[in-house]
């Protein structure tokens, strides 16, 4: 990415892609490395300011992640938060001790607002804090530029190196104006242009695609979900029947939706594309029989995956390329990106076979959250159902499906989840809420219907709304709505005799069920 870049360093803080997504709201291109990563590589990236996440670490103890003091003498403004705060205030001389007084959660912060940080900021300011240390004494050279009632070193600079260090998370929501806060550091302190945006973006994806494919020929994997269509769109827009995208219906789709994806991408659809539909549903249903792990399910869907495309490659003659839907955070939660524990395998990143049978992979989308892929989608003037279409992920409802995946369950969900959205949208709330589905449980339970005992499945409705897929809240759906839905379903589908409302919110939980 030729694009004036902000780094973020990660020291294993659960808010890194909210840090990487805040930046980029300033249009500023940013991206997230460990805090393994060497100095070297780091003034190779020439990047105009530096970020420093939490972590939940404690700096002065042996073997907590660390960094060279030399980042702070490169010239390059850094800004720490929390840990990254407390490592800066370590590293440079300060003192680091365990806190009299715990904070966490929203927090009034009074702030110095002659600092570059603070200027547009309210004297007196609702931050999110989350820590258990606190920094006792600032390194030489800083001066305290915020303060709570509990702790006496909110926010600490050191203006003339363009050092800033804030003990809060203004990149979480909670943060009443946090966003001003990295907009003043980013915009202002690193004095960021702001070029990162979709329009150009679009523009220089079509163009270095052109050039990397040349006269080769692409083979994409196509769901018909966000990720995989707006990535469809850029490469039709790049090199045109040079790309096949191969549509596997591998018996997880929603209901009816193998017929829906073939209208839109097929033959008399608007793309300029080959397409080409494999049905694979008993070859799948054969594989995951008996599975019941999920990081197991995920593997064996993402095996099968690049399988399938072996095959096709082969009936359709010579192809050079493989392309992917993938986005930014299926790279980091895979553990490929930042420092972040592994939080599940993502079926065209972590679960990709060692052996490939293409030259290389091309995956447009890797550098964008999901709202930015949306943007991008728009930008190449796909059709905004599609754009805003539910997110569906690739194992399908192989990660809706609780244990074993057998063709039984799979028509259970399919039919509850269509209730399920066929209801949201009567009731005017499909635009409003982020991501909702229908989930089977691996829990029976005894019912009565029709003076009948029952031993059934129960089913979980799932509604979160997000602006970035990487924190979620539920969704508040009007109670009336709710008993509808649970009506219909355990009325209308055949071995359902309960139905839940999953009220957890991401962390702790994820959106999908496995």
């Amino acid at each position: 990415m030729n694009q004036e870049k902000v780094i973020v360093i990660d020291f294993g803080g659960q808010y890194n892609q909210l840090v990487a997504r805040r930046v980029r709201e300033c249009n500023v291109y940013c991206e997230i490395y460990s805090y393994r990563t060497d100095i070297e590589q780091i003034k190779a990236m020439n990047p105009k300011g530096i970020i420093l996440t939490g972590g939940p670490n404690s700096c002065y103890e042996e073997n907590s992640p660390t960094y060279t003091k030399e980042l702070f003498e490169l010239g390059i403004p850094v800004l720490g938060l929390c840990y990254g705060a407390q490592l800066m205030m370590h590293v440079l001389g300060g003192k680091v001790e365990k806190a009299p007084v715990r904070e966490y959660g929203k927090t009034e912060v009074f702030v110095d607002k002659t600092s570059p940080l603070f200027g547009n900021v309210e004297e007196k300011t609702i931050c999110w804090m989350s820590h258990f240390d606190y920094i006792s004494k600032v390194a030489d050279g800083f001066d305290i530029v915020a303060h709570t009632a509990d702790c006496p070193v909110a926010a600490a600079q050191n203006a003339s190196k363009n050092l800033y260090a804030i003990q809060f998370h203004p990149e979480v929501l909670h943060t009443v104006e946090g966003t001003k806060m990295i907009y003043n550091f980013v915009r202002g302190v690193c004095e960021c242009s702001g070029t990162w945006r979709m329009d150009s973006f679009v523009e220089t994806s079509i163009e270095e695609i052109r050039k990397k494919v040349g006269n080769g020929k692409v083979l994409l994997a196509l769901s018909g979900g966000v990720d995989s269509s707006v990535a469809a769109g850029l490469l039709s827009r790049a090199i045109g029947k040079q790309l096949t995208c191969v549509f596997v219906d591998h018996g997880l789709l929603r209901k009816d939706e193998g017929d829906e994806v073939e209208s839109v991408f097929g033959e008399g659809g608007q793309f300029d594309l080959n397409f080409i539909r494999v049905n694979a549903q008993e070859r799948y249903y054969s594989k995951l029989a008996g599975v019941t792990e999920p990081e197991s399910k995920r593997k064996i869907i993402g095996e099968e995956f690049i399988r399938v495309f072996e095959e096709e490659a082969k009936k359709i003659g010579a192809v050079d390329f493989l392309a992917q839907g993938t986005i930014y955070p299926d790279v980091v939660e895979s553990g490929l990106g930042g420092e972040s524990a592994v939080i599940k395998s993502h079926h065209n990143v972590g679960g990709l076979p060692d052996f490939v049978d293409f030259k290389e992979i091309i995956e447009p989308l890797r550098d964008l959250f999901k709202d930015e892929v949306r943007k991008a989608g728009l930008e190449l003037g796909i059709p905004e159902n599609l754009v805003f279409r539910q997110p569906f992920p690739g194992p399908g409802l192989g990660i809706r499906i609780i244990g074993e995946v057998t063709a039984e369950k799979v028509k259970i969900v399919q039919e509850a989840d269509a209730i399920y959205r066929e209801e949201i949208a009567k009731a005017g709330l499909d635009r409003e809420i982020g991501q909702y589905f229908a989930a089977l449980t691996n829990m029976r339970s005894v019912g009565v219907m029709g003076d009948e005992r029952t031993y059934d499945y129960a089913v979980a409705l799932r509604a979160v709304n997000t602006v970035d897929f990487m924190t979620a809240e539920s969704a508040e759906i009007p109670y009336s709505v709710l008993k509808t839905v649970m009506s219909r379903i355990i009325n209308e589908v055949k071995g359902v005799n309960r139905v839940f409302y999953d009220l957890t919110s991401k962390p702790p939980g994820t959106i999908e069920m496995e």
